[in-house]
């Protein structure tokens, strides 16, 4: 790349929105706008140390508050960061919820990622460049032990992907997402529960899902797939 590319994270200041944030930054290739609903400044001012640390003395960090429940606040996030920083030219969409409210959890799983990827289209396919990557889950092939209203709409993520993935395929534009299983940090569940199932024998660091979220940033080839990182739970 010969500029840096702007991209947005959603629930960039939990587990591995943070560690995906410091990964970019290292690769000195984008600038970053990162979401958050309820982060405190101090847990805001201690992730930007972490990135400043890894990251070229010019990187470009801002941070964006937006409740993705509510489309009125996703339209205004994305109104902002463009404002801010011109285009959104790579979005990864990371927030999640499992709240057990089924219309919550759909909302900010599913129909804000589905809103944000339409906001960010027409400069991505402009341009002739753009990345999605969409968070996942394992649940969304297994069925998980969190409940049917987290794995369904996991599940939706995918079909998305694929047909979004190869609308746009070519104007440059790449769509793809990740399906973590469990992750340390992530909260979902206390992995000692489950850890006998993990054929690795660990559960997963935030650290290695970012490692494929660069991956697929930089990769102009992969689109349309939905990768698993689960240490070998699910075979497929």
């Amino acid at each position: 790349m010969s500029e840096r590319k702007v991209v947005l994270t959603t629930g960039a200041t939990g587990a591995i929105g943070s560690a995906t944030a410091v990964a970019l930054a290292k690769t000195g290739e984008f600038d970053l706008a990162l979401h958050y609903r309820n982060a405190s400044p101090e847990k805001r001012a201690t992730l930007q140390e972490e990135i400043l640390e890894a990251a070229p003395s010019n990187l470009r960090i801002e941070f964006f508050q937006a409740d993705l429940g509510d489309s009125a606040s996703i339209q205004e996030l994305h109104s902002e960061i463009t404002k801010t920083m011109g285009g959104i030219d790579a979005f990864f969409g990371n927030a999640g919820s499992n709240e057990g409210a089924t219309n919550k959890t759909w909302k900010v799983n599913v129909e804000s990622n589905i809103l944000l990827s339409q906001l960010c289209l027409p400069h991505m396919q402009k341009q002739g460049y753009g990345r999605i990557i969409l968070t996942s889950s394992l649940a969304a092939l297994t069925g998980g032990i969190v409940g049917p209203h987290y794995a369904s709409s996991k599940s939706a993520l995918h079909g998305f992907i694929y047909w979004l993935g190869g609308s746009v395929a070519k104007s440059g534009v790449t769509v793809n997402g990740i399906a973590p299983g469990l992750v340390t940090g992530t909260e979902l569940l206390d992995v000692g529960t489950v850890a006998n199932r993990i054929r690795i024998g660990r559960a997963g660091h935030p650290e290695e899902v970012a490692e494929t979220v660069v991956w697929m940033m930089k990769s102009g080839y992969l689109t349309r797939k939905i990768v698993t990182l689960d240490g070998g739970i699910f075979c497929r």
